[in-house]
């Protein structure tokens, strides 16, 4: 029975098949090696390609010596070399196919080892046409390098497996890589064949839906011998782009690399796709100016346990690949085999000969650096998963045949397509812990570190793991990148930018540019009252209510909350000028009761100066109502309180006015005014004026009263604790009624100025009513024009200013009279200036 594997080595591409016989020997596996490798044996040769073969060739060896898996079955395989031409991987797959050199359609020789399946290619493109060919036969495939994502397709590749992961996952882990970075502006070279141009599209769409651009994009042509170097390198130089991704294979990189060392063009960050990051031919000396700081996805390494032991106890005189032992032979230890017919003909003295005594452990080359292993980790468990296959089917239970149909074989003489089930299903532990198996579209799932290439103490470069992409961890762990551990060019260790504008700080926002990439814009500072917490951020937004931007409108903060509190200097200034006021006229009482029987204080009804006091007091009184904080209750009393007791005042100062004319005009002969005269006009005229006032106020309370509000809209950046009138049409005829009383008071104490000095308080009344209504007309401009506290305290002033000119102006010279001028406080005093007044007007 016959197993058959491909898996990649060398710069060749080799096919190998993996047969299981129990009598199958080490002859027949030399004997079968030197036949085909004779002619089909590829000039180069790659390290990591013939680790690939040996780590195939280990797993085999491992598998043989199990107790547990494939017990009493010997595992042997054949190998072909397809030098990464399709044409060969063709030949390659018809030859195994047959069974012999030259293939026969629909026939195969050794029918006593039929063909477990295939292990390769390693390229995309000779996998493609190997799995169109296969598949017609219904063989499982297993490649171990082939991520091109056209062979998910399991309506055209049903049997096509591999243990890489398809490219776009690695486009997708690329696209977040270069999001973590913070790089937009990204310049794209490509390879162009199936690899790059797939890849690269996968990538340009992941970087699109994540809001990133393509500065260029150019191929790597493989059909140049100088691979477009020189206008991809003038592309680079007039590029903006710090960042640029490389979708290619090693090969095809090289004359590239080379041009970029003629024109010396450094300073750049190279991300390098799978098919080279990983390459011993661009990580010598000579690339290490241009390439040290490059980052990079590899396919996950993993480890074999003994591997190294086993190459190192390589020797060409007792391995099974004994052709390609004796290649590598002469590559690592710069000898040649001597010819054994005719040494001198073949070398010159100057050539060394090897001689079989050199020692492999003494290398100190990547032969024997085992701590990264990629595809050759990949070749290995496609050996591993081959063999568990056949292993499932070989202890398949009868009894559960009926269940799955014919699916439990004879495991020597079973076919092809009986294996796909085992294969789909197929699950093992690795060495190292980790599980392998296929997913629905033949792929183990998506593992890739990303490596640093870093120079060493040589100079040469190095390819340190700083993170990982696994598309099966859990969201918010796909991807973890230790940027502490990244080396950039020059040795420097912060993150290089690669922008096409430098970001966007918080407080601003982006604008695109007109006709250019939505990476290209402006940076736009947020309006007033808005801000932007995020760094190229594509809007503003306005804070709370309660809140404003700070100076750099980045954040939002608390508005200052704003009112006429106790606690600051202008409300204690102003509520001790209130009690001092307020003082005023409760003193001027004081004294007007304890003379109350003196002529000065009985002139103009004694009772209703004393009321007027009191009312003058309350007014002093009520600026209290609007200091402190503006709770419901306060609003509500404020404006009330203060029209009600204002217009108390200036009613008062009608009546005493009105009492002066009347007691003048009724000592005329015949005049209808004397029954008017007493105190029960006054009291009238008092209370008709305060209660239409009175009136209006309950009016205002119960239609619309006033109200405490956050005053949001007046001052940017503060809250304004205040009183809203609820009504403003109210307010302003509560006013207006105020100013009409004002008025008319006014008015009739200058017409009644000229009466006899004696008892006319007209004079001092119309000098009072003047300075009130100054006060309360200029009041109204200011109190509009300003805002929060100072607006009541304003109104505050105005109350205090209103009212004092009131008591200076009506009761200081009163108070003169009695506390410094006793004498003139005498009736007789009294009459003889109206005597003396008379005489000098009939003299006149």
């Amino acid at each position: 029975m016959a197993t058959l594997v491909e898996i990649k080595i060398t710069k060749e591409h080799l096919l190998h098949k993996l047969f299981v016989r129990g009598e199958w020997t080490e002859q027949d596996q030399n004997v079968w090696l030197q036949a085909i490798t004779q002619q089909t044996i590829a000039t180069g040769f790659r390290t990591q390609n013939y680790q690939a073969l040996q780590a195939m060739i280990f797993a085999v060896e491992e598998i043989n010596r199990s107790l547990q898996l494939l017990p009493n079955i010997t595992l042997g395989f054949q190998i072909y070399d397809s030098c990464r031409m399709m044409q060969r991987s063709l030949e390659g797959t018809l030859w195994m196919l047959a069974g012999q050199k030259n293939p026969a359609p629909n026939f195969r020789c050794q029918k006593n080892l039929p063909l477990l399946g295939i292990i390769g290619d390693a390229g995309s493109s000779c996998s493609i046409v190997m799995a169109r060919i296969l598949g017609l036969f219904r063989l499982p495939q297993i490649s171990y390098v082939s991520s091109s994502p056209l062979l998910s397709d399991r309506i055209q590749f049903p049997y096509f497996f591999r243990t890489i992961p398809n490219d776009n996952f690695q486009s997708k882990g690329l696209a977040y890589l270069l999001m973590h970075l913070g790089w937009t502006w990204v310049g794209l070279l490509i390879e162009d064949n199936d690899y790059g141009q797939q890849g690269a599209s996968a990538l340009k769409q992941e970087l699109a839906n994540a809001g990133a651009c393509i500065a260029f994009s150019e191929n790597i042509i493989l059909s140049r011998k100088d691979r477009n170097a020189k206008h991809i390198i003038q592309v680079i130089k007039n590029s903006t782009a710090n960042a640029i991704v490389i979708f290619s294979s090693d090969a095809g990189l090289t004359p590239l690399m080379d041009e970029m060392m003629r024109h010396n063009l450094t300073g750049r960050v190279w991300i390098a796709s799978e098919g080279w990051s990983t390459s011993t031919v661009l990580s010598v000396d000579k690339y290490s100016q241009i390439l040290a700081g490059a980052i990079g996805f590899a396919t996950y390494s993993g480890e074999i346990p003994g591997f190294e032991n086993h190459l190192n106890s390589l020797h060409p005189s007792s391995s099974t690949d004994n052709v390609f032992v004796r290649r590598f032979w002469e590559e690592a230890f710069g000898c040649k085999w001597p010819d054994e017919k005719n040494v001198t003909l073949l070398w010159d003295n100057t050539s060394k000969l090897c001689t079989g005594n050199e020692k492999l452990d003494s290398l100190h080359i990547d032969y024997n650096d085992v701590s990264q292993l990629r595809g050759q980790y990949n070749a290995y468990t496609a050996v591993y998963a081959s063999a568990w296959t056949l292993h499932n089917l070989n202890t398949c239970k009868k009894e559960l045949q009926s269940s799955i149909s014919l699916l439990c074989a004879d495991r020597l003489n079973f076919q092809p397509w009986q294996l796909i089930h085992y294969l789909k299903n197929v699950r093992f532990r690795k060495n190292g812990g980790g599980e392998v198996f296929f997913n629905q579209n033949g792929e183990v799932p998506a593992q890739y570190d990303i490596i640093n290439f870093q120079q060493n103490a040589e100079g040469s470069l190095k390819h340190v793991i700083v993170g990982k992409y696994d598309s099966s961890a859990p969201e918010g762990q796909t991807l973890i990148f230790n940027a502490s551990k990244v080396l950039w060019a020059s040795g420097i260790t912060q993150i290089p930018a690669s922008v096409c504008t430098q970001s966007c700080l918080p407080g601003s926002r982006k604008a695109v540019r007109e006709g250019e990439p939505v990476c290209c814009y402006l940076c736009i500072p947020c309006p007033l009252g808005e801000i932007s917490n995020q760094t190229d951020a594509a809007d503003c937004f306005k804070c709370q209510w309660d809140r404003w931007p700070n100076a750099q409108q980045d954040k939002c903060i608390p508005k200052t909350t704003e009112y006429l509190s106790y606690e600051e200097t202008l409300a204690i200034i102003l509520a001790v000028i209130c009690i001092l006021c307020s003082l005023m006229p409760a003193a001027i009482l004081v004294l007007f009761i304890n003379h109350s029987n003196t002529p000065i204080v009985k002139a103009n009804n004694r009772s209703l100066s004393y009321f007027l006091l009191m009312s003058l007091t309350l007014c002093f009184l009520c600026s209290f109502a609007f200091i402190g904080y503006p709770t419901r209750e306060k609003c509500l009393i404020q404006q009330v309180a203060f029209g009600i007791t204002f217009t108390q005042c200036i009613s008062c100062i009608l009546a005493k006015t009105i009492m002066v004319v009347i007691a003048f005009n009724a000592t005329k002969p015949n005049s209808d005014l004397r029954r008017w005269v007493g105190p029960q006009l006054s009291y009238m005229v008092t209370s008709v004026g305060t209660l239409i006032q009175i009136l209006l106020c309950v009016s205002w309370l119960s239609v619309s009263p006033p109200f405490s509000q956050y005053n949001i809209l007046s001052q940017p950046g503060m809250i304004i604790l205040e009183c809203n009138e609820g009504s403003p049409i109210a307010f302003w005829c509560m006013l207006g009624y105020l100013g009409l009383l004002s008025a008319i008071s006014f008015i009739v104490a200058f017409l009644a100025r000229k009466l006899p000095d004696s008892f006319n308080e007209a004079k001092f009344i119309t000098f009072s009513m003047l300075a009130f209504l100054s006060v309360w007309i200029s009041f109204i401009p200011a109190y509009l024009s300003t805002k929060g506290k100072y607006m009541v305290a304003m109104e505050i002033f105005a109350i205090l200013t209103s009212s004092s000119a009131l008591v200076f102006c009506i009761f200081i010279p009163k108070c003169y009279i009695i506390l410094l001028r006793p004498e003139m406080n005498t009736r007789e005093y009294l009459m003889g200036r109206e005597t003396g007044q008379s005489n000098k007007n009939k003299h006149s």
